[in-house]
């Protein structure tokens, strides 16, 4: 609807900003130094004092995060000259209001992150799970139904008020399965609750760590601003087909270990921690790598099948396709790096991963500024992988170190199974596409032939290969998907 126009590159960095915040107070660092507080006093049979400490939380959130907005709303325009210097002044105006208008999603997602915590930490993942969908939904909803009645110059409007009205739908979906879980929230301010100040505590340098990680998106858009129109717009664009397995895959089994970490953590179990960790991290490798694959060598046919409609053109899609192909090399570290944060987090050592945070925002900036005039949009993403790349290996040796081990040969040993089926994924999926590209044409439905064989195709050589090199995660894979066939007959 808006391709990479003046408006979208507006949105889009306007959304960037409460999205930062949100990294820094709401649903992930939020629930990083939450769930193992919450998860280890349910584990010692306190249940209402694990409800007495929610109900604190909920009330600072609201008001800590409630103040918060007010000032921004107040210094919104200074906030965003920051932002995107290069903007022009009607766009610059733009992001101005938009960023007003989507502020308050911060203090929203913080007490769904919070809500979504508390369920993860019963075994609960279904409602939480369900909650963006329905958020997609509503702003698909806006834009359908909102966007045609506003003024062509404000219709980007419609998107953001979809974004909030979206977020309040995500928060109280999951709110009906916390009823009859042995506690209930009220009204009440216990800073000074020795579980509540362990939750501050923790979540201080978790802040830190993810704000500083999300801070790389804000740092695209800056560069972004200063390269071409439409920069910021297609750097964006590409993350979220980028995101697209990372939530499909890490985001799932980062999210559905964290407790069991956190279990094996208060226990002192580091035998079991490390195990299921390490295993983790090859299944998410195992679903990652051919997903990388996927995108660098058909970053252009999936761009422009998913987005050169109305008015989004060739010129779009190949910016768009150029961000993605090098997001595709970031795409298995991110994931790793993401399991191995929660871990750091299951161990209340929430201080180590922040200073490599730190570390990966410098190589970001110090790579993006050197390689954003030569390379544009490239160059920015390149700065990006460089720093996920440089995070995830730092975070891994440390981790090596407090465990005693992270099974790094028999990681390192499946991984480069997986590089060599995926190599064969790449090569079959391209060849493929090619094939059916030239023999279909472009119109919509011989696209979804063409991208969807090649990507079918190459997915079943990827899978033939794992087995045949003996990846251990392809059998437990194959193992769980049959169960669940059998299970549901």
């Amino acid at each position: 609807m808006f391709a990479l126009s003046a408006s979208m590159d507006a949105f889009t960095a306007a959304f960037q900003v409460p999205n930062l915040i949100r990294a820094l107070f709401a649903d992930a660092a939020l629930q990083g130094a939450f769930v193992p507080v919450f998860t280890e006093l349910l584990e010692r049979g306190e249940r209402r004092e694990a409800f007495r400490v929610a109900s604190s939380l909920f009330t600072l959130l609201c008001v800590a995060l409630g103040a918060l907005t007010l000032l921004f709303i107040v210094f919104a325009p200074a906030v965003m000259a920051l932002v995107v210097p290069g903007f022009e002044q009607q766009s610059s105006g733009l992001a101005v209001g938009l960023a007003r208008l989507m502020f308050p999603i911060v203090l929203l997602l913080a007490l769904s992150g919070l809500f979504v915590g508390m369920l993860n930490s019963f075994g609960h993942f279904g409602a939480p799970a369900l909650a963006p969908l329905a958020w997609n939904g509503v702003i698909i909803a806006s834009l359908l139904l909102l966007a045609p009645l506003l003024d062509p110059a404000d219709r980007i409007y419609a998107y953001a008020i979809g974004v909030v009205a979206g977020t309040v739908v995500q928060l109280v979906l999951p709110l009906p399965w916390l009823r009859g879980r042995g506690g209930g929230f009220t009204l009440s301010f216990e800073w000074r609750n020795p579980h509540v100040k362990q939750v501050l505590k923790l979540m201080l340098p978790v802040t830190i760590a993810l704000g500083l990680i999300n801070f790389s998106l804000l740092i695209n858009s800056f560069f972004g601003s200063l390269v071409q129109q439409g920069a910021v717009a297609a750097i964006d664009k590409a993350f979220r087909i980028y995101m697209l397995p990372q939530g499909l895959f890490s985001v799932a089994v980062a999210t559905i270990l964290f407790p069991a970490l956190s279990r094996f953590a208060a226990r002192g179990a580091l035998a079991d921690l490390r195990a299921t960790m390490a295993n983790g991290v090859r299944q998410i490798l195992m679903l990652l790598i051919p997903s990388a694959a996927i995108m660098a060598v058909l970053a252009e046919p999936i761009t422009r099948l998913v987005y050169e409609h109305g008015a989004f053109g060739a010129r779009d899609t190949a910016l768009v396709a150029d961000a993605m192909f090098w997001w595709a090399f970031s795409l298995p570290f991110q994931g790793v790096s993401l399991l191995l944060s929660r871990t750091f987090f299951s161990l209340q050592r929430t201080w180590a991963t922040t200073v490599l945070a730190g570390l990966n925002l410098l190589v970001n900036v110090v790579v993006a500024a050197l390689l954003y005039r030569p390379f544009g949009v490239a160059g920015i993403v390149i700065g990006t992988v460089a720093g996920t790349v440089g995070m995830t290996v730092a975070q891994a040796l440390a981790l090596r170190r407090d465990l005693g081990g992270v099974e790094g040969i028999a990681t390192i040993s499946a991984a480069a199974r997986m590089l060599l089926a995926a190599a064969a994924l790449g090569a079959v999926s391209y060849g493929l596409w090619s094939a059916l590209d030239a023999a279909l044409g472009r119109s919509l439905f011989a696209q979804v032939a063409s991208v969807g064989g090649a990507i079918a195709a190459g997915l079943a050589v990827y899978a033939l290969a794992v087995s045949i090199l003996r990846v251990a995660e392809a059998r437990q894979i194959r193992e769980l998907l049959v169960s669940r066939v059998r299970g549901g007959r």
